[in-house]
């Protein structure tokens, strides 16, 4: 979601990190390559200037230039920057005093209202919630059967009364429901437009006065950038949310929604979308992000997926193996079946320390579901032996394990050196030896 952000920043810090020496030229021209990077993914103009500014002047207020490390110590600065600008601290839901909690998610028709209730239903259950349903959106054609549909796939209660009844009247009703069923929150989906308009505010209003909801989460798809940022100013302004959902965080997104939001609204982004599945949904942690964001990778939603899908114990195992060197192919397979439980591959490796530069060091032009397939066809057309001691693949075999997987020998040989190589570098990372960026956390 941050490719290319990603990279144009690697590039300015690049370029001034290599010198032994940082002057105060070379602080404006890295710093000015940032502006023009955090423009280019749409980030608000404002905040980019505030943002710029503070590294600038916390840089030379600190006399970093004249230390022995000033290229880590200014990526220091703006990776706290960028945590501060997401939000410092990861913020939690709030709750009521008396169940159910009410949680109204709001927002524009597309951005993904319909789906995130029911994501959210399912990360309050993992977290031993007993959430409830509410279908509130009469008037987008099929809102009303997606939502139940949903909460049947994911066992989920839900108060729905048709589009013939005013959204109100189904509120009031789902309210009383929810209590009398003992449900810790009432999550309730309003309708959207597709702009800002009157009649939709007077909507959400009347609804927000009726629940008293803890929570008023607009919901924004991180792919329209400003306009998102814009239409959630409105909302803010006109009826006051509570929090930020960004959906959609897995597409084509430049991240200028997620770097604006809250620096322009002050209130802070609760909830990620990263896919279609049911549980893709994260809390958002500002830390994370940042570290992502400057190529650092996500080390810790990384292990707390691993954790989810394959276990504390085998995932310990695992990190064991790559620890040791030990990873092998037929270890690569059985975790591949696992780790596919995990989310689309693509996004996984994107949460690895110096993603950009493990693509590099593999030859590969994009690491994803794709090259996995296409991995695993060769490994799949080896014996038990050969996926154990792949070092001892011969020429022979090789041609064989090509015939076997429909590839060509000089394709199995780009794998067995990307392997070697894979299985090299994590070793590093698990060991915090891999080379990312000057100043890099992991």
């Amino acid at each position: 979601m941050f490719e290319s952000l990603t990279a144009k920043l690697q590039d300015a810090f690049r370029k001034f990190g290599s010198r032994g020496v940082v002057t105060e030229e070379d602080l404006d021209q890295a710093l000015r390559e940032v502006r023009l990077a955090m423009l280019e993914a749409d980030v608000n103009f404002r905040v980019v200037r505030e943002f710029t500014s503070r590294v600038r002047e916390k840089a030379l207020g600190a006399e970093v230039l004249r230390s022995l490390t000033p290229a880590q110590q200014v990526i220091d600065i703006v990776y706290q920057e960028l945590v501060h600008v997401l939000g410092d601290e990861a913020p939690q839901l709030a709750s009521s005093p008396q169940p159910p909690t009410v949680i109204m998610l709001v927002g524009l028709q597309g951005s993904g209202k319909t789906t995130t209730a029911a994501k959210l239903a399912l990360l309050l259950r993992k977290q031993r919630k007993r959430p409830y349903l509410a279908a509130c959106d009469i008037y987008r054609p099929a809102a009303v059967d997606q939502l139940v549909t949903l909460a049947r796939q994911l066992d989920v209660p839900i108060h729905h009364e048709g589009t013939s009844v005013p959204p109100l009247e189904i509120a009031r009703t789902a309210l009383e429901k929810a209590k009398r069923a003992g449900a810790t929150h009432l999550i309730v989906d309003t309708a959207g437009r597709l702009h800002v308009d009157e009649e939709m505010m007077r909507e959400v209003a009347e609804l927000r006065a009726e629940l008293k909801p803890a929570e008023v989460l607009f919901v924004a798809d991180a792919m329209a950038g400003q306009d998102a940022v814009n239409a959630a100013k409105e909302f803010h302004q006109k009826v006051g949310i509570t929090g930020v959902v960004l959906t959609k965080m897995d597409g084509d997104a430049r991240g200028g929604a997620a770097l604006s939001i809250r620096a322009v609204l002050g209130v802070p982004i609760k909830f990620v979308g990263v896919g279609e599945r049911p549980d893709a949904l994260e809390p958002f942690y500002p830390d994370r992000m940042a570290s992502r964001i400057l190529g650092m990778g996500d080390l810790l939603t990384l292990i707390e997926k691993a954790k989810e899908a394959m276990g504390e114990e085998e995932t310990d195992r695992f990190a064991e193996k790559l620890r040791k060197g030990t990873f092998d192919l037929q270890d690569f397979i059985e975790q591949l079946r696992r780790v596919r439980r995990m989310g689309p591959l693509g996004q996984l490796v994107q949460m690895l320390p110096g993603f950009s530069r493990i693509k590099a060091q593999l030859g590969v032009a994009e690491i994803d579901d794709d090259f996995f397939k296409h991995a695993e066809a060769i490994v799949l057309s080896m014996t038990p032996w050969e996926r154990r001691h792949p070092e001892k693949i011969d020429g022979r075999r090789r041609r064989r394990i090509a015939r076997g997987s429909g590839t060509t020998p000089q394709e199995v040989n780009q794998l067995l050196k990307q392997f070697f190589e894979a299985r090299k570098i994590a070793k590093q990372i698990t060991t915090g030896r891999f080379p990312v960026l000057p100043g890099a956390r992991r």
